[in-house]
Order: structure tokens, then sequence, then C-alpha cells
């Protein structure tokens, strides 16, 4: 099967039978890398990085230039065109006129999913601000593969910034796919995006169980959790009763301990930078000596700054600077792949998440808009190419999933095109919290965030649609 120009935006662009046949390739070019000049021999590589980055950059260029290809690359948004005000969109029709792949990273959380629509070619996601890092991830699971042979069963702690860390959601569906457990250990006030864990307890066949709801007697034996993701990989008599599930869980120790940064170039408004670094939790000898972590493999995405104690680097637990140096092999083959110049034997098995595509679109371009002011789609100069897009996630009340950067947005009023009985004096809105929500074909959805906006399009307030600012 070959997976040529198919796009990487996401980390479920690629299916967990692909993942693997990714990783199958990463091993024959490690093994024989002088093997592999030439491969994609007069292709030429896009690197586009708005944002700073080191390893990331670096290891697709290395990869690129070993695999025999050439790269032109921009990585100062105030030297491009995008200073001037050109749309993202704009920049990937042309740049996709030169290049025959597209690696992008950039501030505005999905940015790479606009270039991979426009660029004509095919696009990889760098990291979307605070979305996703589907490579990174890639680098991660195939480091602990090497190192324990599977991530099934897998007990793996994420550790730090789990709220602006874009490596964490693309790793944390990564890992429910391949059948981990996932413990969330965030510093104060870091803790996972709630959109985040609502995709995580929605669409995977685990269970995910908040630390409040755990009895007193299992937290006084877990190291400070926000959460737990519960693999269905590994069954027991007692794998119905959270507290008991959740303990036999942490009594087998962590394989894996996922440390990550503050992001403090991402912190919003009014956030307190120095006081979030001084409650940042911090793995040293001390901690590694605790019997939880006494097997455990250390990964970080890098760079570090102060989470992670240099003391550690000797620790033959200590795999993160192995995790870089697999970045090579992981994107050379990502790219060989994506430019067809190697195909791969997959094997697909039955996966424990919905795929995309399996919830209805709402797509009118008008009535609700993302939340988020990090998305693309809310940006000035994207607004004459992309229309607000949500994935219909929940009914009753209407939740809406932004197709771009996955924020949750939970709209006060819902309408129908076919204005119910099919008379001018039915045409009315209702709200998302009523019975209506549920009635409504999803291909007649018309959503709305205020009670003028529906005004404005000709409805009247039906008996189920409550005042704006009423509870």
């Amino acid at each position: 099967m070959t997976l040529a120009n198919r796009n990487m935006v996401t980390i479920d662009d690629l299916s967990r039978g692909e993942i693997e046949a990714v990783f199958s390739l990463a091993d024959q070019m490690a093994d024989s890398r002088d093997k592999q000049y030439g491969l994609c021999k007069g292709k030429i590589m896009a690197s586009l990085f708005f944002e700073p980055s080191t390893r990331t950059r670096l290891s697709f260029e290395t990869a690129m230039h070993r695999l025999g290809g050439s790269v032109i690359t921009a990585s100062d948004v105030g030297a491009t065109s995008l200073s001037k005000g050109e749309s993202i969109a704009d920049m990937a029709r042309v740049i996709g006129s030169y290049a025959d792949i597209i690696v992008i990273r950039h501030p505005w959380e999905g940015a790479a999913r606009v270039v991979a629509d426009y660029a004509g070619v095919p696009v990889i996601n760098a990291g979307d601000g605070g979305h996703e890092h589907p490579t990174q991830t890639l680098c991660d699971l195939y480091t602990i593969k090497k190192e324990r042979q599977t991530i099934k069963g897998l007990r793996i702690a994420l550790w730090g910034d789990l709220k602006y860390g874009r490596t964490v959601p693309s790793l944390v569906y990564a890992l429910a796919r391949f059948g981990a457990t996932i413990l969330f250990r965030p510093g104060p006030g870091l803790e996972l995006p709630e959109h985040v864990m609502n995709k995580l307890g929605s669409e995977y066949t685990g269970r995910l169980e908040r630390y409040a709801n755990l009895n007193e007697k299992v937290k006084q034996r877990l190291f400070p959790l926000d959460a737990i993701y519960i693999t269905p990989s590994k069954p027991h008599q007692l794998a119905n009763i959270p507290s008991v599930s959740a303990q036999v869980e942490l009594e087998e120790g962590v394989d894996v301990l996922y440390v990550t940064r503050l992001q403090m170039e991402r912190l919003a408004a009014g956030e307190e930078g120095e006081e979030l670094k001084r409650d940042y939790p911090v793995v040293d000898k001390k901690l590694l000596r605790e019997r939880e972590f006494e097997k455990t493999m250390v990964l970080h995405p890098l760079p570090r700054v102060n989470e992670m104690a240099r003391e550690i680097d000797a620790d033959p637990r200590s795999n993160y600077f192995k995790q870089a140096g697999l970045g090579v092999p992981i994107r050379m083959a990502l790219l060989a792949l994506l430019l067809g110049s190697q195909e791969a034997a997959i094997t697909e098995d039955k996966e424990p998440f919905n795929r995309p595509g399996e919830h209805p679109l709402y797509r009118r371009g008008f009535g609700v808009r993302c939340a988020n002011p990090r998305c693309v789609s809310v940006q000035k100069t994207e607004a004459n190419y992309i229309k607000p897009e949500f994935k219909i996630v929940g009914r009753r009340p209407v939740t809406l999933r932004c197709a771009y950067c996955e924020h949750e947005v939970y709209p006060r009023y819902v309408a129908s095109t076919d204005w119910h009985e099919g008379k001018l004096d039915s045409k009315k809105y209702h709200s998302a919290d009523s019975h209506w929500s549920t009635k409504i074909k999803p291909e007649n959805l018309i959503i709305f965030d205020s009670a003028s906006d529906a005004k404005a399009r000709g409805f009247k307030p039906g008996h189920y649609a409550r005042a704006d600012g009423e509870k």
C-alpha cells in the first residue's frame, strides 16, 4: 500500500497499521543509512518554520538531505509576504508550486490544515501552536517501542505542562490507540485542556477517571495526578471498579515518564509565569528513587529548562537524547512514504477510536465561530478562504469541535432549515439544550451563538428559547 500524496496534519491522519509501517521503514533506513541516498533525488522539501525550532527543523532537513533531496527554507515571518498581510492559503498555493512536499510550523492552531487544503502537495505538520505535533509523537512512540518492544499495556505518565505543550495531545491520542494506560501529572494550573479530555473520554474504548473521583485510600498511594486513562487491553476482575483498577495499575510502577517544559511563550494573559515556575514539578534523582519509578524510562521532547535535573543524564533510564536522535530515521521514512519514493506493507486491525469523519459536520459559515483566539479560522487574513467548520460531537446540549484547532464550542441556540412544520410562523430558534437539539437532522441544523444572530436571520424565539444571559 502506498502513502504517496497523503498529508500528516494530525496523528489521526495515519492509522495504527500505517504508523507501524513508518516504524518498520525507519528501522530499515537506520540500519542502512548510506543506501538511502538518492531515494528522493530531484525532490524539493519546503521547510517553513515560523516559530523557533532546533531538533524538528534540523532533523527534517537532515532527513531530506540523507534521502538525496533538496531543501528550500523560510524561518522568519518578517522576511516573508505573510508580514504584508498575505494569507496562509495564498502562501500555500505558491510554495506548493515550488516544492514537492511542505513541512510547516506555525503559531496558529490549525494552520497546517489550511496549508494542506491549498498547497496541492503533501504537507507535514511540524507543530501548529498548542494543537498537535504528530511527527514528535511518531518519535516518542518509536523510542518507546524500540526500548520496550510494545506500547500496549504500558503505564505512561505525562508530566508537567499538559495545557500548552503541543506534543501532549498528539501523544495522548496515539497512546490510547495503541492500548497504553496514561497517568496525567500536570503542574498546578497546567492540566490537560478539557476539550482533549473530552475527546479522549468519548472516542476511545478505555476509561477516563478523574483523580477527584477516586477514593481517599487510593489517592494516598498515588503521586499527585489529575486523571487516569485506563486501557482496555489488560482486563482484570476489578476493571469496573475505578478506584481499585487505578490502584492495580500503579502498584506495577510507571513504565515511561514523559516530561515536558513549561511553555512560557504560550501563557494566556493574566497567568503568572514566575508562580507557575515556582510550583512546577521537577524530575531528579530523588524522584527516580521512588518505588514507582524503579524501572521507568524517562523521555522529554526537548528543549528542557529546569523541569528535569542534569544529574539524571547519566542514568540508564534517561532516553531523551536517544529519542531526539531517532527523529532522523523516522522523518526519513515519513518523507519517503509521502513522496511515493517507498511503499509500505500495512496491516490493519480494528482500532479503539472513531475514525475521522464519523461525526457530522457543521459548515454553514455563519451563526457560530471558534472561541479560541489562536485558531487559524478566526484570523483576519484568512477570512476570505476559511469558513468556520465544526464536527457535531454532542446533541444535548449541542457541542461542536472546531475542525481546525479542536477546541469545543457550546452554542446557545439551534434552528432548522425546514422551519419544522414548513410554515413561516414556525421559523423559530430554540435553546441548544432543549429537546429540539436532538430532533433536528444534522443536515438541517442551524446554530447561533446569540439570540440577536438568530433574529437577524429571520428567526423568532420558540417556546424553548431562553433569553441571552438566562440559565
